[in-house]
């Protein structure tokens, strides 16, 4: 099989998997059946691709593959399936702009309903709407593998025994539906950022999924600070992508970053939601993580960045989403506010927090700040650690990179060559 097939068949699954699935899905009101299908088309794909090239319209070409192999399904089972439980097919409510009666909104509405657990919402979204595999769903949640293909089944039975619509919900139950969904596109967005596991820093196609589903959802509900504010956050964020990596594919720290390839288009559309969202009650969380980020992106330089403000903004987020995450951030934050020992002393707390036991990026701030002090030892113990809780290639060789700076200075193969400034 030729590499064109294969990476043509890769792409299509970041692209399209969430809209072959969810079609299906439409077709189905079975998400086992649906899924079923959607694989086999994939599967389908990698044999006549490459018999008869890949189609122009890689996505309809997989969508009429799925449906067609439910549709032979469905008239075989018919009398079996009759007696099954199915999705609830409905209608969606017509939004305010074309594309709004999108399957892939349907499913995602579906998958956060609140019957399900918070947990199960989001793990569902991610096998479901982006393709990922179950043990990559395991990996973000940091469980075992079996405990999550469980968890993952038990939701899709709910799902159909309990009769939840697939459909966009009605406008009297939007509101009260919306915050799991954002939960989930943050998620996805924050999986896709950074892989959690994998030779690439960034997986594109959960970052392009969380994106374009949260314009579609701030199509949806334009007037919802909320909505606004996560698109702000999520814009924020990837204005800076293009200068994550350096040409050597080296991960490029905050400060090390060339601000000039930052996409001043995104920022701009990301502070003018984020101003509108912030002229709304009540001040959401995603609304003071989006601030922090503009803090970031409207600093000409690493030296001009505001830590005393930034500090304050997440004093303001800890009351609004208390979080062992956010006291990280905050804690780095005082470091670069205060300097390196007020930074350790402000992450010491979290070394017994349960929640950050598995967390490499505690690991790493301590170990940046502990290199700062030239504690070298200290450091490339704090370094390790980090590197045995870190599975992305990208961040994997960044740390070793550390690791070896501060073993040879500990042991006088190396001087410093530079007082230590940088973030972790």
């Amino acid at each position: 099989m030729s590499a064109e097939v294969l990476a043509a068949v890769a792409q299509a699954h970041r692209r399209d998997w969430a809209q072959v699935l969810a079609a299906t899905a439409r077709l189905t009101r079975d998400l086992d059946l649906a899924e079923e299908c959607t694989q086999e088309a994939y599967a389908q794909a990698l044999q006549t691709w490459a018999q008869v090239g890949v189609p122009d319209r890689p996505g309809a070409w997989l969508t009429t593959t799925a449906r067609n192999r439910a549709l032979d399904v469905l008239r075989r089972e018919s009398v079996l399936r009759r007696a099954l439980p199915l999705l609830v097919s409905e209608q969606s409510v017509p939004g305010p702009e074309d594309g709004l009666d999108d399957d892939r909104l349907r499913l995602i509405f579906t998958c956060c309903h609140p019957a399900l657990s918070r947990d199960a919402q989001v793990a569902l979204t991610l096998r479901l709407v982006c393709g990922l595999s179950t043990a990559e769903v395991a990996r973000a949640f940091l469980v075992p593998e079996p405990t999550m293909a469980a968890r993952i089944t038990r939701a899709k039975k709910k799902i159909t025994a309990a009769r939840i619509p697939y459909r966009v919900p009605s406008p009297d139950h939007l509101a009260e539906r919306v915050s799991a969904v954002l939960e989930v596109l943050h998620l996805i967005f924050t999986t896709g950022h950074t892989a959690p596991i994998g030779a690439h820093l960034v997986r594109r196609d959960l970052v392009d999924s969380a994106i374009g589903l949260a314009r579609m959802l701030h199509l949806l509900m334009p007037n919802d600070a909320e909505v606004s504010a996560l698109l702000a956050l999520l814009l924020l964020i990837e204005a800076r992508a293009d200068s994550r990596l350096s040409a050597a594919g080296r991960l490029q720290l905050l400060s090390e970053q060339d601000r000039t390839r930052w996409d001043t288009q995104l920022i701009g559309e990301g502070i003018a939601l984020l101003t509108d969202a912030l002229r709304r009650r009540p001040l959401t969380r995603y609304a003071v993580e989006a601030a922090i980020a503009a803090v970031h992106a409207e600093a000409p330089t690493w030296q001009d960045t505001d830590w005393a403000e930034i500090v304050g903004l997440y004093d303001v987020l800890l009351q609004l989403w208390p979080s062992p995450v956010v006291e990280l951030n905050r804690a780095v934050a005082v470091g670069l506010r205060d300097g390196p020992q007020a930074g350790l002393d402000a992450l010491t707390p979290l070394l017994a927090e349960p929640a950050l036991a598995t967390y490499g990026y505690l690991s790493a701030a301590r170990a940046d700040f502990l290199r700062r002090l030239h504690r070298w030892t200290q450091a490339a113990d704090a370094y390790q650690e980090a590197l045995a809780l870190t599975e992305n290639g990208v961040e994997r060789a960044f740390l070793t990179e550390r690791l070896g700076e501060v073993q040879r200075i500990s042991t006088g193969e190396e001087r410093p060559q530079r007082p230590p400034t940088d973030d972790s």
